[in-house]
C-alpha cells in the first residue's frame, strides 16, 4: 500500500512537527499559553470557538453527536494546530465538541489577534494559507479513502503511517475516526495480528 499523508497522521498539514513549530516561533509572543485537563473542553457544541491553537502537548479530540453516539471527526495531536474553524471565523455556534483527550498544553490566539496577524503580517498570512491549502488536500484524500478503501485497508494505512497512534489513542476513537464499528475494528485487529 502506498504511503500517503492523511488526517490521522501526527503531521497532518504536510509540515513536519519541527517545521510547524519553527514556522510559528516568530509569532510566539502573540500566543497565550493555557492548559486543559483531560476531558476539559476547548469548545462545546453550540458554543462559539474562541481560539485558534497550537498543541504543544496532548491530544484534542473533535467529536459530533449522531443518534446519541459520539463520533470522532478529527484528532488534533501534539505539534499541530487545530480549531473549530467555521465557528471561530464566523463567530457562530460550533457544530462539534473539541475536548482534551489527555492533559494538554496549548498556545492560543483569540480572533482579534489572529485576524490582525493574518491581515498585517505577510509571513503569518503565507503560513496560514499554506496550512489551509494542505489541509484541504488532505480532507479530499481522507474522504476518498472513506469511499474507496475497505475498513481493513483504512486500518492498514493507519498502521503503516502512524503506529504511534495505535498505542496512544483509545481504540474506539480510532475506529470512529476510520468509520469502522468497534466490533469490526476488533475483528480486523484480530485477523491482522
Amino acid at each position: 500500500m502506498q504511503n500517503h499523508s492523511n488526517l490521522f497522521m501526527n503531521e497532518p498539514f504536510g509540515f513536519s512537527s519541527e517545521n510547524l513549530r519553527t514556522s510559528l516561533q516568530p509569532f510566539r509572543s502573540y500566543f497565550k499559553e493555557i492548559t486543559l485537563k483531560k476531558n476539559d473542553f476547548l469548545v462545546k457544541q453550540g458554543e462559539i470557538c474562541r481560539y485558534f491553537c497550537f498543541i504543544d502537548e496532548g491530544v484534542l479530540h473533535h467529536t459530533i453527536e449522531i443518534d446519541n453516539q459520539e463520533k470522532t471527526t478529527y484528532l488534533g495531536l501534539k505539534n499541530t494546530v487545530t480549531v473549530a474553524l467555521n465557528s471561530f471565523l464566523q463567530q457562530q455556534p460550533s457544530r462539534k465538541n473539541v475536548k482534551a483527550l489527555f492533559d494538554c498544553k496549548l498556545w492560543i490566539l483569540d480572533l482579534e489577534t489572529f485576524l490582525e496577524l493574518k491581515s498585517n503580517n505577510i509571513t503569518f498570512h503565507k503560513f496560514y494559507y499554506d496550512l489551509i491549502e494542505k489541509q484541504l488536500c488532505l480532507i479530499d484524500e481522507y474522504r476518498i479513502d472513506l469511499l474507496t478503501l475497505s475498513p481493513e485497508e483504512r486500518y492498514l494505512k493507519l498502521l503503516e503511517n502512524e503506529t504511534k497512534l495505535i498505542h496512544e489513542i483509545p481504540l474506539h476513537h480510532l475506529a470512529s475516526l476510520l468509520g469502522i464499528s468497534d466490533r469490526h475494528m476488533s475483528r480486523i485487529r484480530k485477523n491482522i495480528k
